[in-house]
């Protein structure tokens, strides 16, 4: 990444310590289903398989005039992760929590272009040919987002896929 960084039309950068992979997004959970929502998804990650991953090649999220979003994309383990992300959904809709209606894409979201500013769509192209080391999934954590002037994201509990 270290070439992108300072490109014209570069998108603002994600800073690496809140570099996460999304398995699944739910908008507000009424506090009565956070216990057996964590249940749940601990029931789904701990039966999942150990899962090992790798950054590999990029992409962006919007059109080459208009981008949006800077990713990265991933190897491994994929299909296991995509199975997992899938358990995790139906964990929710289980708990009649509303789950959003669109195919899992696994990526690690690298930085976003704001609009009005200069952006540059072809720079996911610079990253095709990436392919980072594997490591080891270690943890499949169940975060509380917190949005405003300062964001939180408080971890409330974690497992490790296979544990």
């Amino acid at each position: 990444m270290a070439p992108l960084r300072d490109a014209d039309g570069a998108p603002g950068w994600t800073a690496v310590e809140r570099w996460h992979l999304t398995l699944l997004f739910l908008g507000a959970v009424p506090p009565d289903a956070v216990r057996p929502l964590t249940e749940r998804v601990g029931e789904a990650v701990l039966a999942a398989p150990p899962v090992t991953l790798r950054l590999a090649g990029g992409g962006r999220f919007g059109s080459v005039r208009r981008p949006q979003v800077l990713w990265a994309g991933l190897a491994g383990d994929v299909a296991a992760l995509s199975d997992l992300a899938a358990r995790l959904g139906r964990a929710a809709r289980s708990l009649r929590l509303p789950v959003e209606d669109r195919p899992f894409r696994p990526h690690l979201t690298l930085g976003r272009w704001r609009p009005g500013r200069p952006a540059d769509g072809t720079l996911a192209d610079r990253l095709s040919g990436y392919a980072g080391p594997e490591w080891p999934v270690r943890e499949v954590a169940l975060v509380q987002s917190t949005l405003g002037p300062q964001p939180r994201h408080d971890r409330l509990a974690g497992w490790e896929p296979g544990g």
